[in-house]
């Protein structure tokens, strides 16, 4: 690009006048013919600019190959100095041409020295030009190379992220997938194990590699056999007679999985299950004698069929004991959940001193069981190895507790559930025992030990109906388990627990519902009942005792540890109000009050 100057164009050859002033200055040599005259300067070879002109030149990047053409005589030697690009004068030369070619970016100024017939060499200075840099050099390129490098970073950085992203998100569908089929699997594995071990050793074993052997003093153990059936395996097809077997004990297996007795084993026609184990029980005795009567009238209905089909019919014998037992897991490869023990034996000589079709106890586990089943005394039958032992016939429930179908009635089932209700107190006061935080220092088993005592004092003074009592004796126990987990909500935790834990114990929806609607009550301080007023009245019983003081000062301390401090004067105008407030609902609640309002409130005031 050139500025400054007027540009033509005829065949091809640019041509650019510029304008120059005269050279003359101090110095010189007068004479015209000895100065070396500018006469024109060539530009890329092809653009002539024409002199005299003069303005200085600015060429483009693309024309930086310059020649300056002089006039000169033959007789003068010329040397050329570029500034800005030689950094010596040129060798003298004859020609008074000179050329530059690929001049970089800059400014320029030509001199030429002369010398004429040996005279003092002069020095002329030729109007100065300038080579405009590159456009891809330029601020705005530069510019746009920063924006281009910055974009390109910036795309390779998304593109990594992305890629990043893309493989990590592979990797965690392949670990999710990988973890789904482990998940799967242990389901199976747990499912398996459970399938042949009881669900607590089996996770025990998983936990830690192997079972710790327990003793249980409270167990009832069934035996049964199929009568005859060493000469019915002998005349039947095999596969026919294990199809027979497997329809039997698949039967069986349903009966003692409802009822919560744990399959031991199986021994050829032999069917072994113990009830009260793993999970302890005082219910076990019956449970496994209902086991006996429903696997006896599944045989007794089998064998009506078979006669009347005109086939062979099996008869079931079955013995049953109770006592002391050791279990355990044996083996290290296939491992078989087993007991061992006297009861075992006992049980097993039940079995085989009894009569095909009949179920036969012993004595002790008939002083279990006989407020339930009506049963036939045998008298003392020799044992081997055993001496003589009572045995009975169970001929099946009590009329008043059975049905028309002979099965559990409504009478039944509650006194089953009064005896489960021992094990639901035992197992929620070793709950707190054990488990619950050391600052419970009010809310613990002996305050739980106590209102259920109270409760079952008042209900059975104020002559509730049995199930009513049921019902406040479960709520009375869960009253404040939710202390141990949340006792910033102990009402919602107490009401958890009780979900949670009564289904375990064969109680229905309706009868959990009820518990829970007490236990709501007695913390929303309604008394909608008879029930309500008899769990009030036993919950703040401690307010009418000797040691009141002592359990107040006992329950600052516990809401204090638990981010609720309170002031001693503060706290003792509470329990001062909570006093005078309070008033006993149920007569015999009243009668029981120990220490008057006023005295409890004095003593309060002066301690």
């Amino acid at each position: 690009m050139f500025q400054g100057r007027n540009i033509l164009k005829r065949n091809g050859i640019l041509f650019i006048s510029l304008l120059l002033p005269s050279i003359s200055s101090a110095g010189f040599p007068s004479s015209q013919e000895s100065v070396p005259v500018l006469k024109q300067i060539i530009i890329n070879g092809d653009s002539i600019i024409p002199c005299p002109v003069c303005k200085n030149l600015t060429l483009d990047f693309r024309h930086r190959d310059i020649a300056f053409d002089f006039t000169g005589t033959d007789t003068s030697t010329y040397q050329f100095m570029l500034e800005g690009f030689d950094k010596k004068w040129s060798y003298p030369r004859s020609s008074a041409f000179m050329e530059y070619t690929n001049l970089p970016a800059g400014k320029y100024q030509l001199k030429i020295r002369c010398v004429y017939k040996k005279s003092v060499a002069e020095e002329i200075m030729v109007p100065g030009f300038r080579v405009l840099s590159p456009w891809y050099s330029s601020p705005v390129a530069l510019l746009l190379y920063v924006l281009t490098a910055a974009l390109l970073i910036w795309a390779f950085y998304t593109s990594m992220n992305l890629r990043f992203a893309r493989t990590q998100y592979m990797l965690e569908q392949i670990i999710n997938k990988r973890t789904e089929d482990l998940i799967i699997e242990k389901e199976k594995t747990e499912k398996l194990l459970a399938n042949v071990l009881p669900k607590n050793t089996a996770s025990e074993i998983m936990e830690k590699g192997k079972a710790t052997k327990i003793k249980y003093n409270f167990v009832t153990v069934l035996f049964s056999d199929i009568q005859g059936f060493t000469k019915i395996a002998e005349e039947t097809n095999p596969e026919v007679l294990i199809d027979e077997l497997d329809k039997f004990f698949f039967y069986f297996d349903s009966v003692v999985e409802r009822l919560g007795i744990e399959k031991i084993k199986t021994i050829g026609d032999a069917y072994m299950c113990a009830g009260g184990i793993p999970e302890k029980n005082r219910t076990n005795p019956v449970e496994v004698i209902l086991a006996a009567l429903e696997m006896q009238d599944y045989m007794t209905n089998l064998k009506e069929t078979s006669e009347l089909e005109g086939m062979k019919f099996w008869d079931i014998r079955i013995g049953i004991h109770t006592g002391a037992v050791v279990a355990g897991v044996v083996g290290q490869k296939k491992l078989s959940y087993d007991i061992w023990g006297d009861t075992v034996n006992t049980a097993s000589r039940m079995e085989s001193s009894g009569e095909a079709g009949k179920i036969n106890i012993s004595g002790t586990t008939y002083e279990f069981a006989k407020d339930f089943f009506s049963c036939e005394h045998r008298g003392k039958m020799p044992v081997k190895y055993k001496g003589e032992i009572d045995m009975y016939f169970v001929n099946g429930i009590i009329p008043v507790l059975r049905d028309e179908a002979g099965r559990p009635n409504r009478k039944f089932i509650l006194k089953m559930q009064m005896l489960k209700l021992q094990d639901v107190e035992d197992v929620i006061i070793k709950l707190f025992d054990e488990e619950a935080p050391p600052d419970l220092y009010f809310h613990n088993s002996s305050l739980v030990k106590n209102i259920s005592s109270q409760v079952e004092l008042l209900a059975t003074a104020e002559r509730i109906p049995e199930e009513d009592f049921l019902r406040l004796k479960l709520a009375s126990l869960f009253l404040f388990t939710g202390y141990i987990s949340d006792y910033e909500k102990p009402m919602e935790a107490s009401l958890s627990s009780a979900e949670e834990t009564l289904p375990k114990y064969g109680f229905d929806q309706s009868e959990i519902d009820d518990v829970k609607k007490l236990i709501m009550n007695s913390f929303l301080n309604k008394k909608e009942s008879v029930n309500d007023n008899i769990l009030h009245d036993s919950r703040y019983d401690y307010l009418g005792r000797i040691d009141f003081i002592k359990l107040s000062d006992k329950l600052l301390r516990e809401e204090s540890e638990n981010g609720m401090p309170h002031e001693k004067k503060e706290w003792a105008e509470i329990q001062r109000k909570l006093l005078l407030d309070h008033e006993f609902i149920t007569d015999t609640g009243k009668l029981l009050r120990s220490i008057p309002v006023e005295d409890q409130v004095s003593t309060l005031l002066s301690s």
